[in-house]
């Protein structure tokens, strides 16, 4: 049985650890910690900002997360989409606990995290009774795979009786529904893609390229390029948390929640960057998506005649500025994750571009390519992608493509790649 301890930043589990509990209040909660004692799991307690790479390289000791999200301030909240992705790739299953309710203590919101095995379906209050059914499920999904004994959390009886009453003629219809599977996705990525622009908006001032590469037959990612009116182009990269088809269906409900301008009488008024965020946010918590609930987005507004951008994002890889001659430039903002916290808040900053200027947004699935985070946390761009970075952008890409499709990675950490580029002309 665990202790309730902070750990350091340097510690590992050292055997296999039932619960991995991710706070920056240096405790859990007293109710939870006493659950866990009264069924005896193992648990940890861990820093959510240090969360490092040497406890991902032992993922194989963890059985579940649970994230104590309350209270969290703008930085940290832009790490939830990092470990919740590191995690699925694991097959670790996520419990996120959000803001607390008004009434009893036992009352945090419990939002559905991008496992399919979260048996969550919407944001709302939980019992000790609840959370242990769904530490129950996760263990048995994650133990099963290790040929661990693991207590279901429904009674043996119940579950044996359940497979024995399902009669031959079901379990035929299901491998012929299997047979059909292929094709239903493969069909199903074909519509998706009717929802992505079938032209960019070259023009004399900018060119456009993208890479949209889904790790299946459908994409967790999706983007759009829209010129918006005469001088404005507004564009993004929206990442649904996951991949396959929980994921791409809510893709399509980002395409047509993201508003960009707003029509009245023979009149507009196109949104802001921030503002796009926080309509997009207020209306993905208000609907209380169940299932690949979280959404990380870059959203950049381009005014093509005065070369300013403006942009904002929401927990997603920061865009990357390439000035001719320079080396590539991160444009680091704050912004929580879509569809979290309610209260979130998002801001917005504006660069000047000048001719021969690149700007590149992308979704994580093409940091292996692009660069990544070291042991420090330092952001470091990859080799190959600094020796094509002065290409013009549409070769630029067209070498990007190639690299993205020529990588060689483990099945499990096959991702969505999406890139989308500009050039200042």
């Amino acid at each position: 049985m665990g202790k309730a301890r902070l750990l350091s930043s340097v510690e590992v589990p050292k055997s296999f650890t039932d619960v991995l509990y991710l706070t920056n209040k240096g405790h859990m909660p007293v109710e939870i910690e006493k659950l866990l004692r009264e069924k005896k799991l193992s648990f940890l307690v861990l820093p959510i900002h240090k969360y490092p790479q040497k406890i991902r390289a032992r993922a194989e000791l963890i059985g579940t997360v649970i994230i104590d999200a309350e209270d969290l301030d703008m930085s940290q909240q832009q790490n939830l989409a990092r470990i919740m992705e590191s995690a699925e790739m694991e097959n670790i299953g996520v419990i996120l606990l959000a803001d607390r309710v008004e009434t009893p203590i036992k009352s945090f919101s419990l939002a559905p995290t991008k496992s399919s095995f979260s048996m969550t379906n919407t944001v709302q209050s939980f019992s000790t009774d609840d959370l242990w059914v769904r530490i129950s499920l996760n263990l048995a999904y994650r133990k099963k795979s290790s040929g661990m004994a693991v207590r279901p959390a429904a009674p043996a009886t119940q579950m044996e009786k359940t497979c024995k009453n399902k009669p031959d003629h079901q379990l035929q219809t299901a491998g012929s529904m299997g047979g059909n599977l292929a094709e239903q996705l493969r069909l199903a990525g074909l519509v998706q893609r009717d929802f992505l622009p079938t032209q960019l908006p070259n023009c004399d001032e900018v060119q456009w390229a993208t890479i949209f590469l889904p790790a299946e037959w459908v994409s967790g990612d999706i983007y759009d390029v829209v010129r918006i009116d005469e001088q404005h182009i507004g564009f993004y990269v929206a990442d649904a948390v996951g991949h396959s088809m929980p994921a791409a269906l809510l893709t399509i409900f980002v395409k047509q929640a993201l508003i960009m301008r707003e029509t009245f009488g023979n009149n507009y008024r196109i949104f802001s960057p921030e503002q796009v965020m926080k309509n997009l946010n207020k209306r993905m918590c208000g609907q209380k998506l169940s299932g690949y609930q979280f959404v990380t987005c870059s959203y950049c507004l381009l005014n093509i005649k005065t070369r300013q951008l403006t942009y904002a994002r929401a927990g997603h890889p920061y865009p990357i500025l390439i000035e001719p001659g320079k080396q590539p430039e991160q444009l680091q903002i704050r912004g929580s994750l879509l569809g979290v916290f309610q209260r979130a808040e998002y801001i917005q900053q504006t660069v000047q571009l000048r001719p021969g200027d690149k700007l590149l947004l992308y979704s994580d699935g093409a940091e292996s390519f692009i660069g990544g985070f070291d042991d420090l946390m330092a952001f470091r761009f990859n080799e190959e992608f600094r020796e094509i970075k002065d290409l013009p952008i549409v070769e630029m890409m067209d070498r990007l493509n190639t690299l993205a499709q020529n990588r060689k990675v483990d099945p499990s950490e096959v991702d969505d790649i999406t890139v989308v580029g500009l050039q200042m002309l």
